[in-house]
Order: C-alpha cells, then sequence, then structure tokens
C-alpha cells in the first residue's frame, strides 16, 4: 500500500513541523471548496458570459462526473483503511463523501484550469498562477491525509476531460437552439437515470464494533447537491436562450454593485437559508436536491434578470 505509506510519511513531516503548516494548506482546502465556487457565476453575470457558460459547464458537470464515480467505487477514507492515518485538524469531520476520486482538487482543477485556458495567452503569469493552485489543492489532501495521491489524480483528470468536453459541445451549440435544446433534454434525463442509479444501487456496509464504517444515506447528499446544481443549470440556459437573452451591461456603472448583490442573495441562500428551509424538513436528499436546484435558478436566471431589470434603463 504505498499510498498509504505516503500519506504516513506526509503525517511524520506534520508531526516534525509541529502542525505548523497544517492550517494553511486546510485554507487552500477550503478555498478551493468555498471560494472558486462562486467565480464562474461572477464571470457569467458581470465579465463574460460565453466563458461563464463554460466555467460553470465545466465545474458542475465535472463535479456530476465525480459523484457518480465515488458512488460507484465506493472507496473508503484512508483514516478506514489505516488506523494509523490520521488526518489533521477538522479534515477528518470536514470530508464528506467516499474517498475517491478528491472532490476539492476537481473544483480547483475545474476552475483554475478553465482560468488557464482563457488567461493563457492573454494573462500568462494568472494562467502559471492558476496551475500553482491546482497543485497546491491537490497536494493539500494528501497533505491532510484526507486523499491519497490517486484520488487526487483522478480529480484532476475528471476536470481536464470536463474542460475538453465541455468547450466542445458550446462551439458546436453556438447558434444552433435546436441542437442546444436536445443536448439540454438529454442532459435532464441523465440527470434523472443518475439519480435512480445513486438511490437504488448496493453499497458497501461494512462494521467495526458495531458501528457502520460509511453510511451511504449521508455519503449520497453530495450527489442530491449536483444533480439538482447541474439541472438548474441546463434548464437555465435554456430559458435564457429562449426568453431572457442575458447581455452583460458591460461598462454600467451599477453593475459592480449588483454583481456584488447578486453574489450575497446567491451566498446567502446556499450557506443559511436553503439548509433551514429545505434540507432540515425534507432531509439530506431531497433537501439537497431541491435546495440546491433554487440555487443554481436564482444564478442563472433570476440574478441576470435582476442586473438587467436595474441597468436597462439607465446610461
Amino acid at each position: 500500500m504505498l499510498d498509504i505509506q505516503y500519506l504516513l510519511f506526509l503525517q511524520r513531516l506534520r508531526e516534525l513541523s509541529g502542525g505548523v503548516f497544517d492550517e494553511v494548506f486546510n485554507d487552500i482546502s477550503k478555498i478551493a471548496l468555498d471560494v472558486l465556487f462562486y467565480l464562474p457565476f461572477v464571470i457569467y453575470w458581470a465579465i463574460d458570459k460565453e466563458w461563464g457558460k463554460r466555467f460553470i459547464g465545466v465545474m458542475q458537470g465535472s463535479e456530476l462526473v465525480n459523484s457518480l464515480v465515488k458512488l460507484t467505487v465506493c472507496a473508503y477514507r484512508p483514516w478506514i483503511r489505516s488506523d494509523l492515518i490520521e488526518p489533521a485538524g477538522d479534515s477528518k469531520v470536514a470530508a464528506t463523501g467516499y474517498s475517491f476520486p478528491s472532490g476539492h482538487t476537481n473544483r480547483a482543477a475545474a476552475v483554475l484550469g478553465t482560468t488557464a485556458v482563457w488567461q493563457y495567452k492573454k494573462r500568462r503569469w494568472l494562467a502559471i498562477l492558476s496551475a500553482i493552485g491546482i497543485l497546491l489543492t491537490g497536494f493539500s489532501r494528501n497533505f491532510l491525509g484526507v486523499h491519497t495521491p490517486q484520488d487526487v489524480l483522478v480529480g484532476f483528470l475528471l476536470s481536464i476531460i470536463a474542460i475538453f468536453v465541455v468547450g466542445k459541445i458550446l462551439n458546436c451549440v453556438k447558434g444552433k437552439d435546436k441542437l442546444a435544446d436536445i443536448l439540454t433534454f438529454a442532459g435532464l434525463v441523465f440527470v434523472a437515470a443518475a439519480i435512480v442509479y445513486i438511490k437504488f444501487k448496493p453499497y458497501p456496509m461494512d462494521y467495526v464494533d458495531g458501528k457502520l464504517l460509511a453510511d451511504p444515506e449521508k455519503l449520497m447528499n453530495d450527489a442530491f447537491k449536483i444533480c439538482g446544481s447541474f439541472s438548474a443549470l441546463l434548464l437555465g440556459l435554456y430559458i435564457d436562450r429562449h426568453y431572457i437573452h442575458y447581455e452583460i451591461p458591460v461598462g454600467h456603472k451599477n453593475l459592480p454593485v449588483l454583481t456584488a448583490v447578486g453574489l450575497g442573495i446567491y451566498a446567502s441562500w446556499k450557506i443559511y437559508l436553503s439548509k433551514t428551509l429545505l434540507v432540515t424538513p425534507l432531509g439530506g436528499h431531497l433537501g439537497n436536491f431541491i435546495a440546491y436546484f433554487i440555487g443554481g435558478i436564482l444564478a442563472m436566471v433570476i440574478i441576470p434578470i435582476f442586473i438587467t431589470k436595474f441597468t436597462k434603463n439607465e446610461e
């Protein structure tokens, strides 16, 4: 088990350094999960709509596949595979889902990888910084003891594939609404099939001292979140194509403020209101699906309408 030996080596380095780097790498992991999530939407609302579509499509498409792979392989976390592994800080509590592939690395590679592709010719330094950010995020998951090298590698590869595939799809459907509508319907069918699959497939039910090592009912929650988000993305883009036709009011004096307000509303829903109003009363599966679907519609439909309304009548 060379992967476990590598994690034990890093764990020893953490111990020898007195944990001085633990919080640094923990913060890097949190940035990948909690901060980078919002960047694609800001780009869609206020910077470049077409690239915003690509950012969101890559992020959510790769995360949907990542979740399906996780729930298919059902690989246990390193500390379950070996009781010698002791993750740093609160990483053990914060780590949700099965181990393979790494969700943090997946998101970092999706958002920062798309940034690198977008800015490579315009701002080479930003592309380089994005690549460094991906590497640091992947290494942080190993350093903290929550993912093996193969978890990180496959999480990265899924995002790289998504960058290529989503780019090709968007280029193919540009100006072809009928084809885009067909792919929208196919995507929604895929999400429905994915929900049926993850809900009814068998999962390992291993017990130690009468305690279930990993409860699949809880570990499905992240998959229901992304199924809700991805469904909203598909439907939101359909609504925009046929009804909204959102155009970024480039240069408008109120655009930065309206974008900030929209971001605050979206973050408030995602972090606070959705849990209270939906997840707690409806449960982790249905509650998360509906909560993230509403959040996606908010991001793809409501906020663009909001920005348009408060900019269209002003010079």
